[in-house]
């Protein structure tokens, strides 16, 4: 009924609704609302999650076949959406990169002292979605590389034996505007990605940040990371990573491929995203 007035009070014509993945609070809005298009969107597999594991199962299916079209932000959750709705498109994920673009004038201060190589990541730290074992691992394994590790950690990163390695440093939560520098500053960027329900699907915009910054990316094989096959390393465990990383750091001071790396993210942003979504709509109208 809110919206409902709202519309009429800004004389809303030929209204589209479009539905940002809450499948549970947009249920039955198309029937209230009776807009004119319908489009569900998906960017999260919400249904691994606890809070919506029991009734997603069929909320979500059931809101994905009443849409006119769906755009997911990944090959993997399209794949998925496709088993519910034919018209379905990968529209991807809009991203903001300029500000890693530019080297930083200054380096973090946190980050004095810090020997090269440095392997770095950044991001919230948590073990429901990296894999704490893998990063113990490679940094027992290779001592002579410095693994930099920047975001907040939850209460499994907190208490791991990685805190006890004199090559890992742990530089807590900075501010979005502070993490260009730090990015910058690493020799090769990781994304050591835990694969389960919740992230399989996912899309790693701190990847595109990364190689918005230039600098070469070791990370997990998904189905959605086959899109940055061409620009990074992709691996599946242990001995991929450090395979992998050895290349990078060979390559860390190829230009050609730091440009290559910087023009494909630069080709994800939102216009583009936003672009592929008015094409679905306007196929199937």
């Amino acid at each position: 009924n809110e919206i409902k007035k709202a519309a009429e009070q800004l004389n809303f014509k030929n209204s589209y609704l479009f539905v940002d993945n809450d499948f549970f609070n947009a249920q039955y809005l198309k029937e209230f609302l009776q807009p004119d298009f319908f489009i569900y969107y998906i960017r999260d597999y919400l249904r691994s999650q606890n809070y919506f594991k029991r009734h997603g199962a069929k909320a979500e299916p059931s809101l994905i076949k009443k849409a006119d079209v769906v755009a997911a932000n990944s090959a993997y959750l399209a794949e998925y959406a496709a088993g519910f709705n034919d018209k379905v498109m990968d529209i991807g994920q809009g991203c903001d990169v300029e500000e890693y673009i530019s080297v930083p004038e200054k380096s973090p201060k946190d980050m004095e002292g810090i020997p090269q190589p440095i392997i770095g990541y950044c991001g919230s730290l948590t073990a429901t979605r990296l894999d704490v074992d893998l990063i113990l691992k490679l940094a027992q394994k290779n001592i002579g590389w410095q693994f930099v590790l920047v975001g907040p950690e939850d209460e499994i990163f907190k208490n791991s034996e990685i805190h006890q390695l004199k090559n890992v440093h742990f530089l807590g939560s900075k501010k979005p505007e502070e993490l260009p520098g730090y990015v910058h500053g690493f020799t090769v960027c990781i994304n050591p990605q835990l694969l389960n329900e919740m992230t399989i699907g996912n899309y790693p915009r701190k990847v595109d940040e990364y190689l918005a910054a230039g600098k070469p990316v070791v990370a997990t094989r998904t189905k959605t990371m086959e899109v940055f096959s061409d620009y990074c390393y992709l691996g599946e465990n242990l001995k991929d990573y450090e395979k992998n990383i050895i290349t990078a750091l060979a390559d860390n001071d190829n230009a050609e491929l730091k440009n290559r790396r910087v023009s494909f993210a630069k080709s994800h942003t939102w216009e583009a995203s936003v672009n592929k979504l008015y094409n679905l709509i306007n196929k199937n109208l």
